[in-house]
């Protein structure tokens, strides 16, 4: 059964944040209206459809709820959907769907990138550059080294793609173990994290922001590492704690960590981890390509389409697990 012609769509979008690319193709197939806090979303839910929320760490929706007289589907522009995910929301019938599949390969890229400046220490080629110092120094290779990705989703796979392609050994943490997975030499349940730490050179957290996920790596994850591994975060950043991070690099009992997002955002300008020479930072961008907002929102006309149709949504999300399964 087809959708009415003119349904109306509700785009939440942060403060001062500029109408998304590509809204000119939405408003010829639906009313389009605009929020950007509890106020504006208050006013505007009423005999909404569908909402496009482009504001990931939003309160406004649980706190709006209430005027949601008629709304059927949520799609979030971002792969992580925890900031969405309250009682209300998690227990009734609207459906959620994510931009699963629009970062996938740009985040694998950075991980891969990570990997290879840890591996030939650019950090200190480039700390010898500005000090115009000619030091020849031995790295190490990336072949044969151990990649453990904690997350084996869609971006953990295309992580296992890329760094297969040169030589290491990726393997996966997931709900379900598995040895037969062509982007991993094998994916390993949860219960196995533990012992899997041990032998990995580096670690990748690839996971969703669960209450099962948040704060799985702190003090006894750190010791369960190699002293020589690395730690790259390109998940969510409460999955870490700061705390015990700091403390696991002071100590030695890890090697380095690569991080994209952090328990705090933006990270304050007088945290140690700004100095620390075994840390590379980058602010919460490493799925942010060119033309990145132009593709979310083409994706989402691609699912209003299918919803329009009356066909299935693709990228439903759990909202008991709180992360989309596979299209």
């Amino acid at each position: 059964m087809t959708q009415p012609s003119k349904p109306v769509v509700t785009v939440l979008t942060a403060p001062d944040e500029p109408e998304p690319p590509g809204m000119d193709a939405l408003r010829a197939r639906a009313e389009v209206r605009f929020a950007c806090d509890e106020q504006t979303l208050n006013d505007t839910l009423p005999g909404t459809d569908i909402m496009m929320v482009t504001d990931f760490r939003t309160e406004a929706l649980e706190a709006a709820w209430g005027s949601a007289d008629r709304l059927q589907w949520i799609h979030a522009t971002s792969a992580g959907v925890d900031a969405l995910m309250f009682p209300a929301l998690i227990e009734g019938d609207v459906v959620v769907t994510n931009a699963r599949g629009i970062f996938d390969r740009t985040i694998a890229e950075y991980v891969l990138c990570t990997i290879l400046m840890f591996a030939k220490d650019f950090p200190g080629s480039l700390r010898l550059q500005q000090k115009h110092q000619w030091q020849h120094r031995d790295t190490e290779r990336a072949q044969g080294k151990r990649v453990l990705v904690v997350g084996a989703g869609s971006i953990g796979r295309q992580i296992g793609r890329l760094v297969g392609a040169i030589g290491m050994n990726a393997h996966g943490i997931a709900r379900t173990p598995r040895q037969d997975d062509p982007d991993f030499v094998a994916v390993h349940g949860n219960d196995d994290l533990y012992e899997q730490l041990g032998h990995a050179d580096y670690v990748v957290i690839a996971a969703p922001l669960t209450p099962k996920t948040e704060g799985l790596f702190d003090e006894r994850a750190f010791k369960a590492m190699k002293p020589s591994a690395r730690l790259i975060n390109i998940g969510r950043g409460p999955i870490v704690k700061t705390g015990d991070l700091l403390a696991a690099l002071r100590n030695g009992e890890i090697a380095g960590a690569g991080l994209d997002v952090f328990e705090e955002e933006p990270l304050p300008a007088d945290h140690p981890l700004w100095d620390m020479e075994n840390v590379t930072m980058t602010a919460h961008m490493a799925g942010d390509f060119i033309g990145w907002k132009r593709a979310l929102t083409d994706q989402f006309l691609e699912n209003f389409d299918h919803w329009h149709r009356g066909d299935d949504v693709f990228n439903l999300v759990d909202k008991e697990l709180g992360y989309a399964g596979s299209r």
